[in-house]
């Protein structure tokens, strides 16, 4: 089958097919987000979105609006969608408009012109006096909120053992001296000289000897050993606080703003600039 050159592209396959990094260049992917009704009613999510490939501009929104047990997905117009940090809203559409659409079908080829008629009248059922012109011209109009994000740092802590201190205790010997006084007994001997001499009588040398036995005593050591408390060690833990630096590389995405011919663009702020959704001229040079 020969592709039309006017068929309008999925925004998945823009971006597999040829590669763009498509948060980096400004193009906005509104691919995940809830998909809000009238009054903030939810009514689905935001699958896809079909791209023209000329211009890189959002034509149409791809919404499941399926419940828990089916699934059917449609096509919104990008002018009835109001994109916000929370999701995309349809601020002019009840959940019944946007379920009563015709299904989307991934086989099938779009562009702006096959789009069905009974789609367009059923969003433009709330507004039967608005004519076609005006109609589409709001419908197809790129949105103007354009989000820019910026990647940062969220450091998470996680506890985990750095190590283990174990306490015991062991013996060491020394040499240790004590000197100890002792007594003991030693004989002492005196021998007086008589200066008058007694007669002894009925004495005869050598009968009669006596023998004196002293016995003498003395101290002695005895060692032995006794234990005592000298030192008592308490265990505990306390927790301490030090500061790491982490250090990562983040990006952000910057707004690139293409003219063509003489426009005038006044900027503000970085939270009120706007801009067109579309591909930039190093997206269409990538392709």
């Amino acid at each position: 089958m020969t592709q039309n050159q006017n068929a309008l592209m999925r925004l998945s396959d823009l971006n597999r097919d040829y590669q763009l990094d498509l948060s980096g260049q400004g193009v906005y992917n509104p691919v995940g987000n809830t998909a809000y009704g009238y009054n903030g009613e939810k009514v689905g999510s935001v699958k896809d979105a079909l791209v023209d490939p000329g211009t890189g501009r959002i034509r149409y929104l791809i919404v499941d609006v399926g419940g828990w047990f089916s699934s059917k997905e449609v096509m919104v117009p990008v002018g009835h969608a109001r994109f916000a940090e929370d999701g995309v809203y349809f601020d002019d559409l009840t959940k019944e408009q946007v379920r009563d659409l015709g299904e989307y079908r991934y086989d099938q080829t779009y562009t702006d012109e096959t789009y069905a008629s009974t789609d367009e009248r059923v969003l433009r059922a709330a507004n039967t006096t608005e004519t076609d012109t005006s109609y589409r011209e709001r419908a197809y109009r790129t949105p103007e909120r354009l989000q820019l994000l910026e990647e940062r740092l969220v450091v998470n802590k996680e506890r985990f053992r750095a190590g283990a201190v174990e306490i015991s205790k062991h013996v060491e010997t020394r040499q240790e001296t004590v000197n100890v006084p002792l007594q003991r007994e030693e004989v002492v001997i005196e021998r007086h000289a008589v200066t008058d001499a007694r007669p002894v009588e009925g004495a005869v040398l050598g009968e009669g000897s006596e023998t004196v036995r002293v016995d003498l005593e003395a101290e002695r050591a005895n060692v032995s050993k006794q234990a005592y408390v000298t030192e008592e060690v308490e265990i505990g833990k306390r927790t301490v606080t030090e500061t790491q630096t982490v250090t990562d590389t983040v990006g952000r995405e910057v707004l690139d703003v293409n003219k063509t011919g003489d426009v005038r663009l006044e900027t503000g702020d970085r939270t009120s600039t706007t801009t067109d959704t579309t591909l930039t001229d190093r997206d269409r040079n990538n392709r």
